[in-house]
């Protein structure tokens, strides 16, 4: 083994320790990626863990892999999130606004602005009498989501994002028809809490 692929093995498994590793972000590591995808897939499972690589849509992450029957259960490596209801919203409607917009526009991007994020949560919220604090919780949300991969500001000056298509493996079909159903049920429970107050 040259030192050349040695250090180019070791800067993808870095890359892909540290979160998700994005063609876009630096094609000469995703080109390594797929040259040492076997090695790298050999070496995690090691670790109990498990290589989630999209070629199509040009993002590899890692992931805890499920013990086998019989199998003792490793510790876990990559640590689960415990979302709020307002952020699991919005990754719900975001991934619906993907899913929407994949299905209408030859496009692979899909730029929002901010008050177009704020308009999408809104309804779902409780009216308030305090916009600016409604605002600024609902830009703290986005803000988490930013922080979690799945949105990406950008530089333009403009309060502009990108909706990362990594979403889509992570908030899948079951996941949303799931939170459809208890998203009904909330909205029902607020037209009620709101007709008892009129």
């Amino acid at each position: 083994m040259t030192q050349l692929t040695h250090d180019n093995f070791s800067t993808v498994l870095i890359a892909l320790i540290r979160g998700v590793a994005y063609r876009e972000n630096d094609p000469n590591l995703w080109q390594s990626l797929l040259d040492l995808q076997t090695r790298v897939r050999e070496y995690i499972g090691l670790l109990g863990l498990e290589l989630i690589l999209d070629e199509a849509e040009g993002h590899a992450y890692l992931r805890q892999r499920q013990a086998a029957e019989g199998e003792p259960e490793l510790p876990r490596l990559v640590p689960r999130r415990q979302l709020s209801y307002p952020v699991s919203l919005l990754l719900a409607l975001l991934r619906k606004k993907l899913a929407e917009f994949d299905a209408t526009s030859g496009d692979t991007r899909l730029i929002l602005g901010r008050e177009e994020i704020v308009e999408l949560v809104r309804v779902f919220l409780p009216d308030t009498a305090n916009e600016a604090r409604l605002i600024d919780r609902i830009d703290a949300h986005i803000n988490k989501i930013v922080e979690l991969g799945f949105l990406r500001r950008l530089r333009t000056g403009e309060d502009r994002y990108e909706v990362r298509r990594i979403l889509k493996a992570f908030v899948d079909a079951q996941w949303l028809a799931e939170f459809d159903r208890r998203l009904s049920e909330y909205k029902s429970h607020l037209e009620d809490v709101q007709a008892d107050h009129e």
